[in-house]
Order: structure tokens, then sequence, then C-alpha cells
């Protein structure tokens, strides 16, 4: 049954039940609506009480019948209409979580109790759509705008302690919020529950509202930039101070259709339902590592306390594993616990404001010199410098300390697995763990697999992602795995636009525009240009040589553009010394001013090469940029490196500041059409025959020949390419 009945004395208790977490589907609602009016009908009942099985009250619509006719049949607000007009007391009992529609369930009725570590929240704004069963039409009346405009627009999940301050709930309780509520359903029998029907009052008044709201309508535009439900939102509430409910919420229907006619919900969905989908998908020829029983890590091991290392420790200890945190000296040891035990306070005093005791959650981390303290744990991850002959003594020294079957990680952003396992006795046993920076923030996880890694040791990586609460992407071993990969070809056409006519803020504003988090030349100034440089410099490919004459700009017979080793040579690395492709206020600064100083080296370096000014259009700029990274995607799905597009589309939505209400790279190249992106990459490799990441690469080629298959259909094609090399 979706949805049980009970009768205790003289409250009758309506249970949803619908693994795994009671979803508002058709069948519930159906469901619910039987249950409530027998209830309603039955004159032993005095009030009610909604509650959800196994935990959890419910997280909400089933996203998967939005496409369908199943919302056609009973609404949620129709529920919830129904429900708020009983004349009979109902009380929601909230224990694990409420989430979009499970809280505008529980917004329908009268009252609310929470168990002390439940979470309420209306997210629909992170599929790309909005409320659409009165959650921007009551919550406005219950807490005032201000407050439900913060909570439906950033979309996040809200502590019950912070929830009952808001006056979301009612009632908190420690224990079982069930039996709480059943004593307040009889505490309230008898009582006029015409205030407590929110769709019956106003909003608190505002003489300055409107000119709040246009205020937080311009903010969500430079804030969300392109992404048109958070703006959606805003109007919806709008529409419950101008307007009556019934207004209200026919308003907010039009906007859900509007909405679903722009095709973000639909890109924002399928990012949704990738970051599920990745952990359970593997490379063709790579075994099927999500059938085996992963080993418990109960103890781990941080090497190497830097900004990385400080972040994994504190991930680790978030997850209640206990920790221990090794460096090489006592000055390094000294200053990465100060940084460690700050990151655990901040997360210490976000567990008390959530009613929690941090002992019960926060694991300790013990601070070390010594290897041999290691001996005894069952997973490291080794964060140390990026230098292949540093982690390789690193691994040496486990291999004589750890215990034969702990499970070695190297947190590497593209180095060699394979070369750093080749140094241990348990090759099967070591890993890649790409954490993303800060490490205790991001949550995208690279899970790097080497040639001899097991199954065993893959699936203990990816669940242990999992339980830090990471997105974890399995991914094959290649210079630079899949995300730093495709960064490559992008940076590359954007140095190639400078040398063509643009400027840093040109080509930034046109890629923010789109939705970019941050433009290329931001992000380099954020990472450090150093990077690179240290990079490059060991491949051979920079020295003062590169500076001089037309040669320069051919590196190892291919286009190579030498503007960021001219700044790196200059001791412009980025917002660490203030300057870079930008100029800020001050080292560590990070506001970007264009640099006159840039513009005059670019007309200098445009003048030695005799390159004739050409400032390219915003169509141009995004083209060259955004096709180069599908077109290098293409060719990390033909290497085996990801198994399909999903998993390069979650990397960039994770880890890269991508869109995510363009679906990732992959997704976006399917909607602008493949014919059209192979056309344009042949244009563009015709033009510049010397860089080869424009020649189209063969998957691209291959899935328009059979006719643009959908995107869904593409990893077919990917395992029969793979199984063929």
């Amino acid at each position: 049954m979706a949805a049980t009945r009970s009768l205790s004395h003289t409250v009758a208790v309506i249970t949803i039940n619908y693994p795994p977490v009671n979803a508002l589907s058709s069948p519930v609602r159906h469901a619910l609506i039987k249950e409530f009016g027998e209830a309603t009908k039955d004159p032993s009942v005095k009030a009610i009480v909604l509650a959800g099985a196994n935990g959890k009250f419910s997280a909400g619509a089933d996203i998967r019948e939005f496409s369908t006719s199943a919302l056609k049949t009973i609404s949620l607000e129709d529920m919830n209409e129904t429900i708020e007009a009983s004349r009979k007391p109902v009380v929601a009992a909230i224990e694990g979580v409420a989430l979009g529609g499970g809280l505008e369930l529980a917004l329908a009725c009268h009252y609310r109790v929470a168990n002390v570590q439940s979470r309420v929240g209306l997210p629909e704004v992170l599929i790309g759509i909005l409320p659409a069963a009165g959650g921007t039409q009551r919550l406005p009346r219950l807490i005032g705008v201000p407050a439900a405009l913060d909570v439906i627009i950033r979309g996040r999940h809200v502590p019950a302690t912070e929830a009952l301050q808001l006056g979301i709930i009612d009632e908190v309780v420690q224990g079982n919020a069930v039996n709480a509520a059943i004593l307040l359903a009889r505490k309230v029998i008898g009582s006029n529950l015409d205030k407590r029907r929110l769709s019956t009052n106003y909003v608190p008044s505002n003489p300055n509202m409107e000119s709040f709201l246009d205020t937080a309508v311009e903010k969500a535009k430079k804030q969300f930039r392109g992404a048109q439900a958070p703006i959606a939102c805003i109007e919806a509430v709008r529409a419950s101070v101008q307007k009556p409910y019934k207004h209200g919420i026919e308003k907010e229907r039009q906007l859900f259709t509007s909405l679903w006619a722009t095709g973000q919900p639909q890109a924002q969905q399928y990012a949704f339902f990738s970051e599920r989908n990745v952990a359970k998908w593997t490379h063709p020829s790579g075994g099927r590592w999500d059938t085996v029983t992963p080993k418990p890590v109960r103890t781990a091991a941080v090497i190497g306390l830097g900004t990385m290392g400080r972040g994994i420790a504190t991930s680790l200890a978030k997850a209640n594993i206990p920790v221990i945190a090794l460096e090489q000296d006592a000055q390094q040891l000294e200053i990465g616990k100060k940084a460690v035990n700050g990151l655990l306070e901040r997360e210490a005093e976000k567990l008390l404001k959530q009613g929690l005791a941090p002992g019960t959650v926060l694991a300790p981390v013990h601070f070390t010199l010594h290897f041999a303290e290691l001996r005894d744990v069952d997973l490291v991850i080794e964060a140390v410098y990026e230098n292949t002959e540093l982690k390789k003594e690193i691994f040496r020294k486990l291999k004589s300390v750890c215990k034969p079957d702990a499970f070695l990680c190297t947190n590497t952003s593209g180095l060699n697995i394979d070369e750093i396992a080749a140094v241990t006795n348990h090759p099967d046993l070591v890993i890649g763990t790409h954490f993303f920076s800060p490490a205790n923030i991001m949550r995208l996880l690279e899970v790097v697999r080497g040639q001899q890694t097991s199954l065993t040791t893959i699936a203990t990586a990816m669940t242990l992602g999992k339980t830090l609460g990471k997105v974890s992407v399995l991914v094959g071993n290649c210079p630079l795995f899949v995300g730093n990969r495709l960064l490559g070809p992008y940076v590359d056409q954007a140095n190639y636009l400078l040398e063509e006519g643009c400027y840093p803020e040109d080509v930034d504003k046109v890629l923010e525009d789109f939705g970019i988090t941050m433009g290329p030349f931001r992000m380099m100034d954020l990472a450090g240009l150093d990077v690179g440089w240290r990079a490059r410099t060991e491949k051979g490919l920079t020295g003062n040589k590169v500076l001089h004459g037309t040669p320069a700009r051919q590196r190892l017979g291919n286009r190579y553009s030498p503007l960021p080793d001219m700044l790196c040579e200059l001791g412009r690395f980025g917002q660490k010394t203030g300057k870079g492709w930008y100029l800020y206020d001050k080292p560590g600064g990070r506001i970007a001013h264009p640099d006159p100083w840039v513009k005059d080296v670019l007309h200098k370096y445009r003048n030695t090469h005799h390159i004739k000014q050409r400032p390219a259009s915003p169509e141009v700029i995004l083209e060259r940029c955004v096709y180069a990274l599908i077109n290098e995607g293409f060719r990390v799905l033909e290497d085996g490196i990801a198994s399909g597009p999903e998993d390069i589309d979650v990397i960039y939505n994770n880890g890269y500041g991508w869109p995510k209400y363009r679906g990732g790279i992959m997704y976006y190249a399917s909607t602008v059409g493949l014919g059209k992106v192979l056309d344009v990459l042949e244009k563009y490799h015709k033009e510049h025959p010397d860089v080869p990441s424009m020649k189209p690469a063969f998957l691209l080629k291959k899935l328009v020949a059979v006719g643009e298959p959908p995107i869904k259909e593409w990893r077919t094609q990917v395992g029969n390419l793979v199984h063929k090399l």
C-alpha cells in the first residue's frame, strides 16, 4: 500500500509508504486522498497525523512524472487543498526530510512537528522548476517574503531547529516525531483552524515590498546568469503579495508551464539523474565494480596538510571516520593542525545550531610526524605536492608500513596512477582520488582506476566518496584524467583568441554570460598561472626562446601560444601576486580589473608576429571555446577514459562551473545538434590546421553518420567503439 491508516485513540495516523523516499507519486496521492477521506468521515477520528514510513516524511514529487500525464489526475495541490480544508486538525510528523512537494504537503497541514535531525526545504529551483503545489504561496504567508525567498531561491535544506526559528515548524522534538504529533493533535482537537489555513491568510505587509522584489530579481539575474527558475520563483512569490491565493496558484502554474517550455528543467533533471547513475555505470572493459562488496573504512590517514589535505581530513572527520594526519616537519604539522581544527570548529558550530552534539558526528583527527602510526589504518589518502617522484617515494614508505590489505589512494589532478602503483607490493589496492579544492566543500570526486586496480578497490573508493557526500565519477588513467584534460583545448582557444585580437575580459564575459561560473582567464588567475607554467616547463614547451620570432607560435609541430608563459616570466601569477591576466587591488585580492598593461603587451605581441587584429564576435568566442570542450569530450569517450557522456557532464557540472541549466557539455552538444557541432569544428580546423584539438573526433563523426541518436543511446556507441579498439 502506498499509504496506510491506523488509529491511536481518537487520532488517525496516515503513513506514506512508498520506498525509498516516499515520493508523492500518483499512487501515493490517490492512496492519501482515499485514506484521508475515510478518516474525515469516521466519527471516532477527531484529528489526523500525516507521517512517512522508514524515518522519512517525503522527499517530494516523483520528477519522473513531470513529462507524463500522471500529474493531471490528482495533483499535489488538489491533495493539499483537500487536507487544508479539513475541519479536523491535521498535524504533519516530519522525520528525515520534507522536501519539495513533501514540505508543500506539510504546509497544507494545520500544524507541523519535526524531529531535531530532520530537514525541510523547497529545492525545486535546483532542477529548473519552481514549487508548483502552493509552496510559493503558502510559505510567504507563513514566514514572510524575505525568509521565504531565501529558502525557495537557494533551494537549500533547512535544519529543523532553523525551521522552528523561521516559523515553518511548530515544534521540534529529540525523539519520535509521530508520537509528539499525536500528542499535539489531541491538544488541538476542537480548536479554531481558520488561522492555521495558510491559503486564507495574507502575506505580512511591507511598504517597500515591490522595491524589495525588484532588487531580488536584479540580484538573481547577476547571480544565476541565464537560469530562469530563480526569476520565476521570485515572480511567483510576488503573486502571493499582489493576488488572492487562488490567483496566486494560477500564476504559479503558469510560471511552471513557461519554465518547462525553456528546456532548462529537462536539462537540470538530466543532470540530476546523471549524478545518480554515474555511481552505477562502469567502463565496458572494466567489470562491474558496483556488484562487488566494498571493504569498510573504519580509520583513514591523510598525508600532507596543505590546502587539499586539510579539506580531505575535514571531510573524513565530518563523515565520522577517525583520521591520522601526517606532515613532514613540526612546523608544517602545526600549521596544518591549526587549519584543520579551525575547519572542524566551524563544522561543530553548525552541528550545535542543529541541536546535535559534535562528538557524536565529528570523528577525531590525530596529528603526527611518524609514518609508523599508519600501520593499522584501512585507507590512506596521499595529498602532497603534485610531483610524481615525491608521491612514489611516499608510496614506497607506505608499502613497508601499512597492513597488506590497506587501500592506498593518491590525490592527484593528472599524474600517472600506474607509475605510482608500480612501486608498491599491491598495485591492485592503489587508486586515484582526485578531490577538488576546497575538498571539504566541493562535491566532485574523480576516482581514477589504474590498469591493475581491483574491483574491490574501486567499489571501496566509490563508496567512500558517497560517504563523504561527494559525487564520485569513475574515470580511466590518462594524463590529466577527464576534467583537466578537457580544459587544455578550451584554454588554448581562449589564448588564441587573445593573439588574434580579443582581450581577457571579452572572452570571459561571453562565457560567463553563457552561464559558466568563471571565464578561462579569471579561472587561471584564481588557480595560479604558475601551475600550468610548471607543467609546460616539464614538457619542454617553455623558455626564453619562445618569446622571440615567428617560431614562438609553433611548438612540437602544433600551434602554441606563449602568452601565459610571458606573464609568468614576469612574476604575474594571478590573484596570489595581485597581477595576472587581470589587475587586483592587492596580492590575494578577488576583484579583477582589466589591466591596460596586458592590452599593451598584446598589441606589441601582435605587431611582433605580424598578426592582424581581428576581434571575434561573441558567437565565435563561444563556439571556439565550448566546441573545443565538446570535441575533447568525444575524444575522452573514444579512449575509454569515461564510459558515457553523463560522466563528463557530471564532472563539469560539479567541478568546473558549467551551468546545470544547460545539462552538461555533452548534453549541450545534443541540444545544439551534433551535425552543427561537426560542421563548425570542420570549419575551424580548416582555418587552423595546426590546432589538432579542433579536428573533429571520430566518435562525433560516427554519431552524426548514424543519425544523431539521443544522448541516452551514446553509451552503446561508446561501448561498441571501445571494444573494437
